[in-house]
């Protein structure tokens, strides 16, 4: 029996799967308030399994696959973390140089997705190199609710510069060609838009349904932002119009699609909210901004 999608479930169980997946209420509020919701016979703690991440039924590139290397590296934190830690995945096949792309993962850490996210790109013929907030509090857990429990005991100050050396450290590669790129989701997503403000030498910027910078910070975007928004997230989306005028008085150079009907998380394919559509369409755009961005 195929998975649902995210069509297939009652539309009042998004605001409460939102507000769970975010951190913003518990697992046992999430299940009280589901109770009350009909879907299919099923019961809270079924409904919530059913919406969680699949992420072997997703993986599209194995870690073993012949034409990437991929291996787990470690970089100075700034911050007194001593050492944070990623993925770096490469394509295999000799190149004198290639474009990098940071990959920022959701508010989970280095789960497997992301991980599959960063192989993907690889494929597409970039350097990238995905961190693992959660390294300084001993990595990810493996458990989607426990991953959420440690990211609430960061200081994101402080992960935040790791985030900016983690960039620094894929540019300086031997094999870089000195043109950084950055993708993240939801809470990478606002990484991304950090980012933007934050490291001059970043080029090409993909937020995907991410929070905006602080507004003063935006005049110091320099990277050209391909920004991606989903039309059934209105939390996220409400800050887009003052974030736009922003962009536009500060003459940044931007492109956003907002797509319909998708959920917050559409480009994650390991849960219902997956939005093959619409993923499909803004990751060939986010892979042609990268490659007509990054080659230049």
């Amino acid at each position: 029996m195929p998975r649902p999608t995210a069509k297939d479930f009652p539309a009042d169980i998004w605001p409460l799967f939102d507000s769970y997946v975010h951190g913003r209420s518990s697992r046992r509020e999430f299940l009280e308030k589901a109770a009350k919701i009909t879907f299919g016979g099923l019961a809270a703690s079924e409904l919530l399994d059913a919406l969680s991440p699949r992420f072997a039924e997703a993986q599209v590139v194995a870690p073993t696959d012949s034409r990437i290397d991929g291996r787990y590296v470690e970089f100075e934190s700034p911050e007194g973390y001593g050492k944070g830690r990623g993925y770096l995945v490469h394509p295999s096949e000799p190149a004198a140089t290639r474009p990098t792309v940071l990959v920022i993962h959701e508010n989970r850490g280095l789960n497997p997705h992301i991980e599959d996210i960063a192989r993907r790109l690889a494929l597409d013929g970039f350097i990238a190199f995905a961190p693992d907030a959660l390294y300084p509090l001993g990595g990810y857990p493996g458990d989607e609710d426990k991953a959420r429990e440690l990211f609430r005991k960061l200081d994101q100050a402080k992960t935040h510069n790791d985030f900016i050396a983690a960039g620094q450290l894929l540019k300086s590669l031997p094999r870089a060609s000195g043109k950084l790129g950055a993708v993240g989701f939801c809470y990478g997503g606002g990484i991304v838009n950090f980012l933007a403000t934050r490291l001059p030498e970043l080029n090409a910027a993909v937020p995907f349904y991410g929070a905006p910078p602080p507004a003063d910070d935006v005049p110091k975007i320099r990277a050209a932002l391909l920004i991606h928004y989903a039309g059934a997230d209105d939390r996220t989306n409400a800050g887009w119009p003052a974030y736009e005028a922003e962009l536009k008085a500060a003459h940044v150079r931007y492109e956003v699609f907002v797509y319909d009907g998708a959920q917050h998380g559409f480009n994650n394919d390991t849960t219902p909210r997956y939005d093959e559509a619409a993923a499909k369409l803004a990751w060939s755009r986010t892979i042609h901004f990268f490659k007509t961005t990054l080659h230049a």
